[in-house]
This record gives C-alpha cells, structure tokens and sequence, in this order.
C-alpha cells in the first residue's frame, strides 16, 4: 500500500522561511518524479513545484520561482520544499505527490498518489 506523508507546515510571518518535507513507502520511489501542489480557500490546486525521478531536470511555478526549492533524497524516500521569503498569498494546504511517471509535470493528472497535505499559512 502506497502511503505519501507531508510534514513541515505551520504559521509563520512576511518574509519567513518554512521546510516541508514528504516521505513515501509502498513504491519504488526513485522511479517516479514528484511533485508539490497547494490549494487555498476558494481557488483550484496549483502545481508549485516538480522534480524529475533521478532530480535531473525541475521546474516551477512563475509565483515561487527564486524563493522556493525544490529537492529529493532517493536513499530515504523522502521529498523537500524549502520556502524563502514567504508571502501571505502562499498561504495553502501544500500537498505532495508521486507515482505516474519519471518525468515532471505541474498537471495533478501527472500523478497517481497523494498525501493529505500539510498548512503553511502566511502572516502579515
């Protein structure tokens, strides 16, 4: 049973930094890309970030580029998102997810299996 755990949210102020990290178990984990996705109140999911199985190739969303990072350590199955600069519009449920292909895409169909999120909400 595949199981994707997130951790690492909480409330922090303008300008602070967070680490979100995400363990899988159940897969093969360095054979899939990952990805992580937030959605706030009232918007759709948005994807953040992606990283490509062996972590060659990343991309990100235009809103977080520069201030987030995007990381994985295959030897223990586990992702990370380092968040810089925190704005109030990062606020969202942050979700991780994996499990369809080895390449990356910000598109949630990319990806089969997905956490119950973790709440990085922004203060100013």
């Amino acid at each position: 049973q595949v199981q994707v755990v997130e951790s690492g949210g909480g409330l922090v102020q303008v300008g602070e930094s967070l680490r979100l990290s995400c363990a899988a178990s159940g897969l093969t984990f360095d054979n899939y890309a990952m990805g992580w996705f937030r959605q706030a109140p009232g918007k759709e999911r948005e994807g953040v970030s992606c990283i490509t199985s062996n972590g060659g190739v990343i991309y990100y969303a235009g809103s977080v580029k520069g201030r987030f990072t995007i990381s994985r350590d295959n030897a223990k199955n586990t992702l990370y998102l380092q968040m810089n600069s925190l704005k109030p519009e990062d606020t969202a449920m942050y979700y991780c997810a994996t499990g369809r292909f080895s390449y990356c895409d910000l598109l949630s169909t990319a990806f089969r299996y997905w956490g119950q999120g973790t709440q990085v909400s922004v203060s100013s």
